[in-house]
């Protein structure tokens, strides 16, 4: 994905789907097991928001996780 800009990252990978991703839509995005998805946010690799049980990984830090966009999530 090198190249991209963040905008025309957004638009090709993410636009279909919602502003917080789940699990589910994050692993298919990445292409990766939902085993791998769950490793890479209890690692801290993706910056996630948790939520009782459920994980809400909002799209900027999948961008910041690819090293898409340069902002600075914190």
């Amino acid at each position: 994905v090198m190249g991209l800009s963040g905008k025309d990252a957004y638009t090709l990978m993410l636009k279909g789907y919602p502003d917080l991703l789940n699990i589910e839509d994050m692993c298919a995005i990445l292409q990766i097991s939902t085993k791998t998805g769950y490793r890479l946010l209890h690692e801290g690799k993706i910056d996630c928001i948790k939520i009782g049980r459920k994980y809400c990984i909002p799209k900027i830090h999948l961008l910041a996780y690819l090293k898409i966009c340069s902002c600075a999530v914190q």
